[in-house]
């Protein structure tokens, strides 16, 4: 294809009817072998795409999964009274849960339980694999083979990220809360506390930049506070 604001066109509409990221190698699938731009080309319509948007209340962005259309941070507390859905809340336990998986992965939930001092809800493990931001990445060779936790490319694309280079910097974090025990391979001062702040500053603004209202279940039932907070001895 030769015509570049055709081909801007095109991508343009391709990734606002997507209604999902799509990659290079899908945007290119939607031509045919005689009229397949190059790679140049694509990247030339996408990051001409992304200067359109410069002064608009939307942006391309790239995440894990590709590209996507996504509303700005600063209109979206207008924009999302066009939804009934209450916002997701997330415990603190779900929070810490996902923390950790996220900054020391890969980690077994008996690991998790040590850090924490307390048992991991199965609930918790269940709601965020439902949400594909976890998975089964492996399992640790020692007796018993518990199963190794890891995030997966969803967790990446609802908090904006296109890897795990990018989550917030714990060096970066001021005025964290002392929490115990720490992770003895974690340096000074990179505590829990540290993980989880940094995930919960995230999850304030990721999933929400979205151009549909994100559909992840409502996470803050009534006993959502004492989620995950029984003690390791209760583990069912």
């Amino acid at each position: 294809m030769t015509d570049p604001e055709m081909l801007k066109r095109i991508v343009e509409a391709a990734l606002l009817a997507a209604g999902h990221p799509l990659s290079l190698v899908q945007l290119l699938a939607l031509f045919g072998e005689d009229e397949q731009p190059s790679h140049d080309d694509m990247a030339r319509a996408l990051a001409a795409l992304q200067a359109d948007c410069e002064g608009r209340g939307i942006e391309l962005v790239e995440v894990a999964s590709g590209f996507r259309y996504q509303i700005r941070t600063d209109v979206h507390p207008w924009v999302a009274r066009l939804w009934t859905e209450r916002p997701s809340r997330y415990s603190r336990a779900l929070l810490e849960t996902l923390a950790l998986i996220a900054y020391r992965q890969p980690i077994t939930r008996a690991e998790i339980e040590q850090i924490r001092g307390v048992a991991v809800s199965t609930h918790i493990v269940k709601t965020l694999e439902e949400r594909d931001w976890i998975r089964v990445v492996g399992h640790r060779d020692v007796p018993g083979k518990p199963a190794l936790l890891g995030t997966t490319r969803g967790f990446l694309d609802y908090f904006n990220l296109k890897s795990l280079d990018e989550l917030p910097s714990l060096s970066e974090i001021r005025d964290i809360e002392e929490l115990d025990p720490q992770l003895a391979l974690a340096p000074p001062g990179e505590t829990v506390a540290a993980d989880v702040d940094a995930l919960a500053e995230a999850a304030r603004t990721a999933g929400t930049h979205e151009s549909a209202p994100p559909t992840a279940p409502e996470e803050h039932d009534p006993s959502a506070a004492e989620i995950g907070e029984a003690s390791p001895e209760q583990t069912p």
